[in-house]
């Protein structure tokens, strides 16, 4: 089971990590570039869903991990997917981008 958190409590999740939190980005270039968070403690990665098992090795298993899509579909899987692979911490950011936008910051357009 991947834990699930709000976007409201995604920085309260970075500030009790040991390790540098990788939020990440799983949806398609052209929404990366038309609503995006801004890393705060954190990095982002972008990898679009389909293209995670070609570019596994850019991730560090030891290191937390929190997926991020539009609205927490896509994501899951990509977690679930995580997991199969020996990645121990990674989360789903429920509600994804559109959560984030209605939540933490809403300067982020909503599409």
């Amino acid at each position: 089971m991947i834990p699930q958190i709000n976007p409201s409590q995604f920085q309260a999740w970075v500030a009790t990590q040991s390790a540098p939190v990788t939020l990440l980005d799983v949806r398609e270039g052209w929404e990366v570039q038309t609503a995006s968070v801004t890393a705060d403690g954190f990095v982002i990665k972008h990898i679009p869903m389909n293209d995670t098992p070609a570019r596994l090795a850019e991730l560090n298993a030891d290191s937390p991990i929190a997926c991020l899509c539009h609205h927490g579909a896509r994501s899951q899987r990509v977690a679930q997917f995580l997991l199969q692979y020996e990645f121990t911490n990674v989360i789903n950011i429920a509600g994804g981008i559109a959560a984030w936008a209605q939540t933490v910051d809403h300067s982020i357009p909503q599409y």
